[in-house]
């Protein structure tokens, strides 16, 4: 079982089981192998590779897997059914690190409409998941579906009885992304304080993207006493999605000054691992997503572009290095500055005198309004009729 201490937090990757569920996104066998070979490489610490009992193509999926990935902990899913957690042991015989991942909802809505079981009920069926689950297997999780719309006091009676049933990690999913952080972290808080024996086990979080709060939440979570995140690499998943991987990892990591935790992520693979998914899911990454979009380390303002050439930090609180890009991006616009107009044209071996530079910097100007962004033959075209065609050679160096 991965370790957590006061100062590690155990990342547990779901993109090929939660994000994997997100309409559109699944992935063949192959593309599995590929997403999963990526994430290991990525130093994930808990591997989800599936729902064995949902059909015999995720059931493959998983024993595949299992096969052939070494490194992190593989983990598949059950619900609290003796049949599915023995699909879950049949499918990760193979692999050397397993754990049994096994859920049932806890709160209001769900016990009426879904389960139709009294809270009792809940109580013995989460309690003979485990112990059956632990026959089986040493390192085993629980989760609450919609633990944070669960009655706080109820959700404490389940997480102790699991946790006496032998459960070593307990998970508190906010399944419909319905929390606020104050409020998230508040219930960690309390279960911490009231739960009898939550010394002993990893306590997770596992946050969905509705409102917009996924990574506010699981960061809020991390700050009350939870040690292990659950999320996917692009932040894919059922609906709005799950908590970004990429996101919650360097929060921890730029704002160490804050949190004072580490994970064991190799940073400089969140790249590589963003564009494994997005090949696999077929879901583009957008140009604005933070840490591995297109544009997380560009910029076209002139006067940020002034401050990036003078000093990264000015506008930069990553290095692009740190998660995979080769340097930060500064883009010729319409909004560019006349820094990094001579910054290009250096670049490219040009030499202009002030008046040719400012006739050159009208004519990119003007250029600009009718292209998103200019490159470097643009630049150079603009040169040339600055210097009127043939005189523009003399112009390079």
């Amino acid at each position: 079982m991965p370790e957590a201490s006061s100062d590690r937090v155990i990342v547990f990757d779901t993109t090929l089981r939660d994000g994997e569920q997100a309409p559109g996104a699944s992935m063949d066998l192959e593309q599995k192998l590929r997403v999963a070979r990526a994430l290991t490489a990525l130093g994930v610490d808990v591997l989800e590779a599936g729902f064995p009992a949902a059909s015999p193509g995720d059931y493959e999926a998983v024993a595949a897997l299992a096969r052939y990935i070494e490194g992190p902990t593989l983990c598949a899913l059950a619900r609290a059914h003796s049949d599915d957690i023995d699909r879950v042991t049949e499918s990760l015989r193979p692999a050397q690190r397993k754990r049994c991942h096994v859920f049932l909802a806890t709160s209001p809505i769900h016990r009426q409409f879904k389960l139709g079981l009294s809270t009792d009920e809940v109580v013995r069926r989460a309690v003979d998941a485990i112990r059956h689950a632990r026959e089986s297997f040493e390192d085993v999780e629980y989760s609450a579906e919609d633990a944070a719309r669960t009655e706080p006091d109820f959700l404490c009676e389940v997480v102790e009885s699991v946790i006496e049933a032998g459960a070593t990690t307990v998970n508190i999913p906010d399944t419909v992304g319905y929390a606020i952080p104050s409020q998230f972290a508040g219930l960690i808080m309390h279960l911490r304080r009231r739960v009898r024996g939550i010394e002993r086990i990893v306590l997770s979080v596992h946050c969905h993207d509705d409102l917009g709060l996924a990574v506010a939440n699981t960061l809020a979570a991390v700050e009350a006493g939870a040690r292990q995140v659950e999320c996917t690499v692009n932040g894919i998943g059922e609906r709005a999605g799950n908590c970004s991987l990429e996101e919650v990892v360097m929060a921890l990591r730029t704002r160490a000054d804050h949190f004072h935790l580490r994970t064991g992520i190799r940073t400089q693979e969140l790249c590589a691992a963003s564009r494994a998914v997005a090949k696999g899911s077929g879901f583009v990454v957008a140009r604005n997503k933070a840490v591995v979009g297109q544009n997380a380390f560009a910029h076209e303002a002139g006067i940020h572009q002034h401050g990036v050439l003078s000093n990264a930090l000015t506008y930069e609180i990553m290095r692009p290095e740190d998660v995979g890009f080769e340097s930060s991006q500064l883009v010729l616009g319409k909004h560019s500055g006349r820094h990094l107009l001579r910054y290009r044209l250096e670049q490219l071996g040009y030499r202009l005198d002030d008046a040719q530079f400012e006739r050159a910097f009208v004519e990119v100007k003007r250029l600009a309004d009718h292209k998103k962004e200019l490159h470097d033959g643009d630049v150079a075209a603009v040169v040339d009729v600055v210097l009127h065609g043939a005189a523009g050679s003399e112009a390079r160096t």
